[in-house]
Protein backbone atom coordinates (compact mmCIF):
# COMPACT_ATOMS: atom_id res chain seq x y z
CA UNK A 1 0.00 0.00 0.00
CA UNK A 2 1.03 3.41 -1.12
CA UNK A 3 2.22 5.75 2.02
CA UNK A 4 -0.44 8.50 1.80
CA UNK A 5 1.03 12.22 2.34
CA UNK A 6 -0.82 14.93 4.75
CA UNK A 7 -3.03 17.04 2.75
CA UNK A 8 -3.50 20.74 2.09
CA UNK A 9 -6.02 21.22 4.44
CA UNK A 10 -4.15 19.16 7.29
CA UNK A 11 -0.96 20.71 6.71
CA UNK A 12 -2.24 24.09 6.50
CA UNK A 13 -4.51 23.28 10.02
CA UNK A 14 -0.87 22.33 11.34
CA UNK A 15 0.46 25.57 10.56
CA UNK A 16 -2.18 27.45 11.23
CA UNK A 17 -2.19 25.71 15.09
CA UNK A 18 1.45 26.92 15.36
CA UNK A 19 1.24 30.25 14.23
CA UNK A 20 -1.97 30.72 16.13
CA UNK A 21 -0.31 29.48 19.03
CA UNK A 22 3.27 31.93 18.23
CA UNK A 23 0.64 34.91 17.95
CA UNK A 24 -0.86 34.19 21.38
CA UNK A 25 2.59 33.63 23.06
CA UNK A 26 3.93 36.62 22.20
CA UNK A 27 0.56 38.82 23.11
CA UNK A 28 0.30 37.22 26.53
CA UNK A 29 4.14 38.26 26.55
CA UNK A 30 3.23 41.84 25.72
CA UNK A 31 0.30 41.95 28.02
CA UNK A 32 2.25 40.45 30.91
CA UNK A 33 5.43 42.96 30.26
CA UNK A 34 2.71 45.95 29.85
CA UNK A 35 3.21 46.74 26.24
CA UNK A 36 0.25 45.56 24.64
CA UNK A 37 -1.24 49.22 23.82
CA UNK A 38 2.77 50.26 22.44
CA UNK A 39 2.24 50.75 18.79
CA UNK A 40 5.03 48.78 17.79
CA UNK A 41 3.67 45.61 19.46
CA UNK A 42 1.30 45.40 16.26
CA UNK A 43 3.85 45.70 13.58
CA UNK A 44 6.31 42.82 15.10
CA UNK A 45 3.11 40.58 15.10
CA UNK A 46 2.46 40.79 11.52
CA UNK A 47 6.25 39.95 11.48
CA UNK A 48 5.41 36.69 13.05
CA UNK A 49 2.44 36.24 10.58
CA UNK A 50 4.95 36.74 7.46
CA UNK A 51 7.85 34.59 9.06
CA UNK A 52 4.72 31.69 10.03
CA UNK A 53 3.78 32.15 6.37
CA UNK A 54 7.08 31.28 4.88
CA UNK A 55 7.90 29.43 6.95
CA UNK A 56 4.53 26.90 6.48
CA UNK A 57 4.34 27.33 2.58
CA UNK A 58 7.85 26.76 2.24
CA UNK A 59 7.45 23.43 4.15
CA UNK A 60 4.65 22.57 2.73
CA UNK A 61 6.23 22.59 -0.84
CA UNK A 62 9.34 21.50 0.19
CA UNK A 63 8.24 18.56 2.36
CA UNK A 64 4.54 17.36 0.90
CA UNK A 65 4.63 18.67 -2.86
CA UNK A 66 8.62 17.77 -3.30
CA UNK A 67 9.87 21.05 -4.18
CA UNK A 68 7.78 22.26 -6.35
CA UNK A 69 4.13 24.97 -5.97
CA UNK A 70 2.63 27.49 -8.24
CA UNK A 71 1.65 30.69 -7.16
CA UNK A 72 -1.98 30.15 -6.67
CA UNK A 73 -1.05 26.76 -4.27
CA UNK A 74 0.95 29.10 -2.30
CA UNK A 75 -1.44 31.93 -1.94
CA UNK A 76 -4.34 29.28 -0.91
CA UNK A 77 -2.06 27.57 1.40
CA UNK A 78 -0.78 31.05 2.83
CA UNK A 79 -4.68 32.23 3.11
CA UNK A 80 -6.24 28.77 4.80
CA UNK A 81 -3.22 28.82 7.11
CA UNK A 82 -3.96 32.16 8.25
CA UNK A 83 -7.23 31.09 8.41
CA UNK A 84 -6.56 28.49 10.99
CA UNK A 85 -4.27 30.61 12.72
CA UNK A 86 -6.81 33.69 12.82
CA UNK A 87 -9.87 30.93 14.31
CA UNK A 88 -7.26 29.74 17.29
CA UNK A 89 -6.15 33.67 17.56
CA UNK A 90 -10.20 34.26 18.49
CA UNK A 91 -10.79 31.67 20.88
CA UNK A 92 -7.80 33.55 23.10
CA UNK A 93 -9.32 36.79 22.01
CA UNK A 94 -12.70 35.97 23.88
CA UNK A 95 -10.92 34.21 26.51
CA UNK A 96 -8.81 37.11 27.23
CA UNK A 97 -11.12 39.71 27.14
CA UNK A 98 -14.03 38.07 28.88
CA UNK A 99 -11.80 36.65 31.64
CA UNK A 100 -8.35 36.90 31.69
CA UNK A 101 -8.17 41.28 31.91
CA UNK A 102 -11.82 42.33 31.23
CA UNK A 103 -10.89 46.05 31.76
CA UNK A 104 -8.44 45.38 29.01
CA UNK A 105 -10.59 47.27 26.44
CA UNK A 106 -11.57 50.47 29.08
CA UNK A 107 -7.76 50.67 28.91
CA UNK A 108 -7.78 50.75 24.80
CA UNK A 109 -10.30 53.35 25.28
CA UNK A 110 -8.73 55.59 27.32
CA UNK A 111 -5.90 55.65 24.99
CA UNK A 112 -8.07 56.42 22.23
CA UNK A 113 -9.62 59.34 23.85
CA UNK A 114 -6.29 60.77 24.89
CA UNK A 115 -5.23 60.44 21.20
CA UNK A 116 -8.55 62.17 20.44
CA UNK A 117 -7.96 65.03 22.60
CA UNK A 118 -4.45 65.63 21.27
CA UNK A 119 -6.05 66.34 17.91
CA UNK A 120 -8.06 68.78 19.26
CA UNK A 121 -11.59 67.35 18.77
CA UNK A 122 -14.20 68.76 20.88
CA UNK A 123 -15.47 66.73 23.98
CA UNK A 124 -19.07 66.03 22.40
CA UNK A 125 -17.50 63.99 19.48
CA UNK A 126 -15.00 62.67 21.75
CA UNK A 127 -17.76 61.24 23.77
CA UNK A 128 -19.42 59.87 20.81
CA UNK A 129 -16.72 58.58 19.20
CA UNK A 130 -15.61 56.52 22.64
CA UNK A 131 -19.19 55.64 22.88
CA UNK A 132 -20.21 54.24 19.40
CA UNK A 133 -16.39 52.20 19.92
CA UNK A 134 -18.01 50.77 23.34
CA UNK A 135 -20.70 49.06 21.76
CA UNK A 136 -18.18 47.39 19.48
CA UNK A 137 -15.99 46.62 21.61
CA UNK A 138 -17.15 43.25 23.48
CA UNK A 139 -15.34 40.11 24.18
CA UNK A 140 -17.70 37.98 21.20
CA UNK A 141 -17.30 41.08 18.87
CA UNK A 142 -14.12 41.42 19.24
CA UNK A 143 -13.00 37.75 18.58
CA UNK A 144 -15.45 36.97 15.88
CA UNK A 145 -13.86 40.52 14.23
CA UNK A 146 -10.45 38.55 14.35
CA UNK A 147 -11.60 35.70 11.84
CA UNK A 148 -11.97 38.00 9.04
CA UNK A 149 -9.47 40.19 9.58
CA UNK A 150 -6.33 38.29 10.37
CA UNK A 151 -7.59 35.96 7.16
CA UNK A 152 -7.52 38.98 5.10
CA UNK A 153 -3.97 39.95 6.61
CA UNK A 154 -2.78 36.59 5.57
CA UNK A 155 -4.48 37.13 1.89
CA UNK A 156 -2.30 39.96 1.51
CA UNK A 157 0.90 38.43 3.11
CA UNK A 158 0.32 35.54 1.51
CA UNK A 159 -0.18 37.40 -2.32
CA UNK A 160 3.46 38.89 -1.77
CA UNK A 161 5.28 35.66 -0.33
CA UNK A 162 3.85 33.80 -3.02
CA UNK A 163 5.81 35.09 -5.29
CA UNK A 164 9.38 34.35 -4.09
CA UNK A 165 7.80 30.58 -3.07
CA UNK A 166 6.86 29.68 -6.31
CA UNK A 167 8.84 27.13 -7.90
CA UNK A 168 8.14 24.97 -10.72
CA UNK A 169 8.71 21.38 -10.80
CA UNK A 170 12.34 20.50 -11.79
CA UNK A 171 12.90 19.16 -15.51
CA UNK A 172 13.35 15.31 -15.80
CA UNK A 173 16.18 14.71 -17.81
CA UNK A 174 15.23 12.00 -20.24
CA UNK A 175 17.84 9.19 -21.80
CA UNK A 176 17.70 8.35 -25.07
Amino acid sequence: MEEQKPSLWKSALNWGVILGIALIIYSLLMWILDLSLEQWVSWVSYIIMIGGIVLGTKSYRDNILNGAISYGQALGFGVLMMLFASIISAIYSYIFFAFIDPEFVNKMLQMVEEQLLERGMPDEQIEMAIEMQRKFMKPVIMALMTIPTYTFIGLIISLITSIFLKKKPAEIAFEE
